[in-house]
């Protein structure tokens, strides 16, 4: 039995059509080949014989729990999903799915793109819109600034640029 933990804010329920044709795939993939390929497996090691010392039978049966709890919470996640597939009317305002190049007060530009938090990836430049810099960063146009609170202290932002793309919108 595994230990509790309390239930988490699973956070916004915004996605980028990207977003959800990559947790929709991971989704098929471990309905459709990963799940069979480890239920065979499991089914071949249970025919070995006695179950309570058959390491493979017992890590199976582990791995098979592993999948189907992935399996519910992608199901469940993209249920709720809205995927946001345009950009808003005034495209001069950061919101969701929008490219932001900002300028620190050290005078070096960092590009971000507001995503969902299942989409989040930092090494891509994608911040969950839930994140402190991108709440700080909506509803901001270019040349303004957005204030942000971190760890060291609050920490001063310049909007340089904001663009969409979307894939409809992409050259």
């Amino acid at each position: 039995m595994g230990r509790w933990r309390p239930r988490g804010n699973p956070g916004s329920k915004y996605i980028t059509p990207e977003g959800y044709q990559t947790m929709n795939r991971e989704l098929q993939t471990l309905w459709k080949e990963t799940r069979p390929q480890v239920t065979q497996a499991v089914q071949e090691a249970a025919a070995q014989g006695d179950r309570s010392e058959n390491a493979e039978y017992i890590y199976g049966k582990k791995q098979l729990r592993e999948i189907d709890r992935r399996i519910r919470f992608l199901s469940k996640r993209l249920d709720g999903m809205v995927v946001v597939d345009r950009p808003p009317e005034d495209t001069g305002k950061v919101f969701f799915g929008a490219w932001v190049e900002v300028e620190d007060e050290d005078g070096e530009n960092h590009r971000y793109r507001l995503v969902g938090p299942d989409e989040a990836d930092g090494g891509r430049g994608y911040i969950s819109v839930d994140a402190p810099l991108a709440r700080a960063l909506l509803g901001k146009r270019e040349d303004d600034e957005a204030w942000v609170r971190t760890p060291t202290g609050e920490r001063c932002l310049y909007v340089n640029k904001i663009w969409y793309q979307f894939p409809e919108a992409a050259p």
